[in-house]
């Protein structure tokens, strides 16, 4: 539901005092989506997001910079390959999306490329959003739209995305297109890569679906994305369909999970900021007041990861060893607690974790014991 005007009104203002005096909010993209979603109990994170923090930034203002991110020669071949994907109209691109996805209509030929810019990133959704229905009221003809901006709530907020093209078909049902710069090598790619394009791009599906419900009648927005890859070692583009109804339906639940920002917002005391101008002493206060929920796969995906990491080792939490551990553990929630529960100075013995590390303890010392024993003969 959205929020009242009076009531996004503040939380507008509130989240800007956050980012601090005339810093400018970055904006959440489809990728931080993802790995919002992957992570949807951390309130740190959410605020942050939320807020429009740059986390970069932030990390290494508390001295621990984040050691991930795309490097300018990625980035430049990125566009570089984008560039000829998009040339001479998108056909290229038309073709692909014909050839793996829809062979039953009419080959593209003098495709609608729309023009879709507009001020700021509400005037570009809304052209975005015009554009989409007047395609879909056009039937038989083959319609790209080059970065459109998609708009999806999240948390009570809106965050803009930017999708590298959606194409609408002439059946009137709309298709993500997803261009990377990792290699196809014999028709298969990194199955890693292709993972966290698949979830990056259920992230624009999900936007598209709430743009179609509010047409009557909605169109289909297909659950098979295009990617488009560099073909083995050269620079021509090949592409593959994916399927991204099981990363749709793990995103659009994990985002529901959400806990709403303004909740989040309301608990934090007056006249806390996240510049990354503070003093790192502040900062570092700053930024402790709001809990994580920290586990190892935040290293790949999170700017604050080692930041988060180093604290949740210097507090001892279980949580630093993984998600599968700490679901284990049930209600012991730091490391110290997991050996004492196992020496057996502490802990219910009827608890079944503290049995099963009681029980562990038991046949480690048995086999320390036995090759103790075996190494002195």
């Amino acid at each position: 539901m959205p929020l009242p005007r009076t009531r996004g009104t503040a939380l507008r203002h509130r989240l800007a005092e956050l980012r601090g005096p005339d810093v400018p909010a970055k904006a959440l993209d489809a990728r931080a989506l993802a790995a919002l979603a992957a992570n949807p109990g951390c309130k740190r994170r959410a605020i942050l997001d939320g807020a429009g923090v740059d986390k970069a930034a932030l990390a290494s203002a508390l001295g621990s910079p984040s050691a991930f991110g795309q490097s300018q020669f990625a980035f430049t071949r990125g566009n570089a390959f984008e560039a000829k994907v998009k040339a001479d109209g998108g056909a290229e691109l038309l073709r692909l999306v014909h050839e793996k996805l829809d062979r039953s209509a009419e080959p593209p030929a003098d495709a609608r490329v729309p023009e879709l810019t507009a001020t700021g990133p509400e005037g570009r959704t809304a052209r975005t959003a015009l554009a989409l229905r007047e395609a879909t009221e056009a039937p038989g003809e083959w319609t790209l739209l080059d970065h459109p901006m998609l708009a999806l709530d999240v948390a009570g907020s809106p965050a803009f995305l930017e999708p590298d093209a959606v194409v609408v078909h002439p059946d009137g049902s709309w298709t993500v297109v997803e261009i990377k710069s990792f290699p196809m090598l014999d028709g298969s790619a990194d199955p890693a890569k292709v993972g966290a394009a698949a979830r990056q791009s259920a992230v624009y599906v999900l936007a598209l679906e709430q743009i179609a419900a509010r047409l009557d009648p909605a169109p289909r927005v297909r659950h098979r994305v295009l990617l488009v890859c560099p073909k083995d070692f050269s620079n021509l583009p090949t592409a593959s369909a994916v399927d991204v109804r099981k990363q749709r339906a793990v995103t659009a639940r994990q985002l529901a999970r959400l806990t709403r920002i303004e909740d989040i917002a309301d608990t934090l005391p007056d006249g806390l900021c996240f510049s990354p101008e503070l003093p790192a002493a502040d900062l570092t206060t700053a930024v402790e007041s709001v809990p994580a929920t920290y586990a190892p796969e935040c290293l790949s995906a999170c700017e604050l990861a080692f930041h988060c990491r180093a604290r949740s080792r210097a507090s001892g939490a279980v949580t630093s060893l993984g998600r599968s551990v700490r679901a284990e553990l049930g209600d012991l929630t730091t490391v110290e607690g997991v050996l004492s529960a196992a020496r057996g100075e502490s802990g219910d013995p009827d608890d079944p974790a503290v049995a099963a590390l009681r029980r562990a303890a038991r046949l480690r010392a048995e086999a320390l014991g036995t090759k103790a024993v075996a190494a002195c003969r």
